[in-house]
């Protein structure tokens, strides 16, 4: 499934003027490409990521799901394609302290109507997928803080998603967690032919990407190659 946002501007009211967050913005995203976004805080990163995430409607440009146009999509239309196309990773966890690894995943699978006993082996599966093979009965505070991140990750996996959007993982981490992190992210991507859009800080890591763009000022421009490590 791929992701094409086209010509993209979102504006934000400010007093009695307005904001340009997002400024003729164009990224195309192929199944099993990572392309990743860098630039300063407050330079629309952000605000890309809730507009690929179908979460804010633009002011003018499309976006286009698996070749679909959004914005001829009815609300409750939306809603079951973030639940079921669209995989965000936070940047925090953000886990439930009383729930176990795999009742994380259940939560959101259980809003995807489907039953118990399947869920559940899914989950365990996609916890796998991510390494908590084994891990998967621990709650948060059990967990390091890689083991956390990749219990987000699988959240965002669960329901088979086609396109999948990752907001700084790496930020919370130290270096070797925060290698593992984006080396994860690049395996699943190829193994699951995602369209994948990765916001990072850390340059280090971007070599593994197959587009470097640079956000600045709401317009998106080629990396300079120092940029890319």
């Amino acid at each position: 499934m791929s992701l094409a946002l086209t010509d993209v501007t979102l504006t934000y009211p400010d007093g009695e003027t307005s904001v340009t967050a997002l400024d003729d913005v164009s990224l195309r995203v192929a199944p099993g490409e990572l392309a990743a976004v860098v630039g300063p805080s407050g330079s629309g990163k952000s605000s890309l990521l809730a507009v690929a995430a179908t979460l804010i409607r633009p002011a003018s440009g499309t976006v286009q799901v698996g070749g679909v146009d959004v914005a001829g999509l009815s609300a409750a239309e939306l809603t079951r394609l973030r639940l079921n196309r669209i995989g965000v990773v936070f940047q925090q966890p953000n886990l439930i302290g009383s729930l176990t690894a795999v009742e994380q995943l259940l939560v959101t699978e259980h809003m995807r109507g489907r039953s118990p006993r399947a869920s559940r082996a899914a989950a365990a599966k996609t916890l796998a997928t991510v390494g908590l093979d084994g891990r998967q009965h621990r709650r948060p505070h059990q967990l390091s803080g890689g083991e956390r991140q990749r219990v987000n990750i699988a959240r965002a996996l669960a329901g088979d998603p086609g396109v999948l959007l990752v907001d700084e993982p790496t930020a919370a981490l130290d270096h070797d967690r925060g290698a593992q992190i984006i080396e994860l992210i690049v395996e699943v991507t190829r193994t699951f032919r995602l369209a994948t859009v990765l916001v990072t800080h850390d340059t280090e890591f971007l070599g593994a990407a197959d587009a470097v763009v640079e956000m600045r000022d709401g317009r998106l421009a080629p990396a300079p190659t120092a940029a890319r490590g």
